[in-house]
């Protein structure tokens, strides 16, 4: 039986990764997770880049973590530079883990490590491989989703399966709150996964290749919405794409962001046909009660617009924009 900690070298970059940094950290000494303890001998993450409008260099979650729990911190860019694999060899990793760090690990590096390297997914693979699986998952009406942990190869998420869980998807649920929960289901699940694979009582299992499914990263232009779609497609992207890219349509020549919105139930009997066509809910309506005045045609259904931003103006409800512009109540929406 081994005497030293086993050797853990932690790859990640965003603040989904941070939860399973947090829990080697917490579960590191002696007898605790293992017999012999873990040394997190070393954490990767994506080199610092500029944020914001005074483009100042920023640390990644991951690293700033790392820096406050006093690791060492690697930031080497490409993994496929020799000098990068030369870092990573002398670290002498017993497994890799890694959780959303945002690059492809080359062949070299998942062959270094005994234990492998394994990757904490936020998709019940094979469905939804790729950049963006919650986004996906949203997007698509999935009634749940959930976390793997596989063993990597060459291929993207294509990797043998350790463990899942499954959690369901709220019927309010954004990809930034789906995002919170599944980091910490994926860091707990790490944990029960990690003492039982260092040990040999997992086989791993080969994902059904006729299942997959995969996602592309997300981009600006996969926020704009197209009022010919049927209202709960439109209600399920603005979920999917928030926080980012946020979901947006324009009004005038000007852009209006809509941060909040659900398909009423039942269309008014003056409600307009054209797609992207604004009204207002009687009062006497419950859906105003439930979603507040201002709804928009879809070319199935409406939206109720819960939650808006107009371009230079504070987010807000529906209700407090009506009040400063009400043209709003008929305007039309590109």
């Amino acid at each position: 039986m081994p005497t030293s900690p086993t050797r853990i070298v932690f790859m990640g970059t965003p603040a989904f990764a941070t939860p399973a940094l947090r829990a080697l950290i917490d579960h590191a000494p002696s007898g605790d997770l293992l017999p012999n303890g873990l040394a997190i001998v070393g954490v990767v993450t994506r080199p610092d880049k500029p944020v914001g409008r005074g483009r100042q260099m920023a640390f990644s979650p991951v690293k700033q973590l790392a820096l406050d729990a006093g690791l060492p911190v690697l930031q080497p860019g490409p993994l496929r530079r020799p000098e990068t694999l030369a870092a990573l060899r002398e670290l002498a990793p017993d497994v890799i883990v890694v959780a959303a760090f945002g690059q492809i690990l080359p062949p070299d590096v998942l062959a270094l490590p005994p234990h492998g390297c394994l990757n904490i997914h936020a998709s019940l693979l094979p469905r939804w491989r790729g950049a963006s699986p919650i986004s996906a998952a949203i997007l698509a009406g999935d009634a749940e989703t959930g976390v793997t942990i596989m063993r990597m190869e060459e291929g993207l998420d294509t990797g043998a399966i350790l463990t899942q869980r499954a959690m369901p998807i709220g019927d309010d649920e954004t990809t930034g709150a789906l995002t919170t929960k599944l980091a910490t289901l994926g860091a707990e699940l790490l944990i029960e996964t990690l003492p039982r694979w260092l040990a040999g009582e997992i086989t791993p299992i080969p994902q059904d290749e006729t299942q997959a499914t995969m996602t592309r990263p997300l981009r600006k232009e996969d926020g704009r919405l197209n009022w010919s779609q049927p209202a709960s497609s439109l209600a399920r992207q603005i979920r999917a794409v928030s926080p980012w890219p946020g979901a947006f349509t324009t009004w005038n020549g000007r852009q209006l962001k809509v941060l909040q919105a659900h398909p009423l139930s039942a269309l008014p009997a003056a409600a307009p046909s054209t797609p992207g066509a604004c009204f207002t809910l009687e009062r006497s309506d419950p859906q105003y009660r439930q979603y507040g005045p201002l709804a928009c045609a879809c070319g199935e259904g409406a939206l109720a617009l819960e939650v808006i931003q107009l371009e230079g103006k504070r987010a807000m409800p529906a209700a407090d924009a009506l009040r400063g512009y009400p043209a709003l109540g008929q305007a039309i929406l590109s």
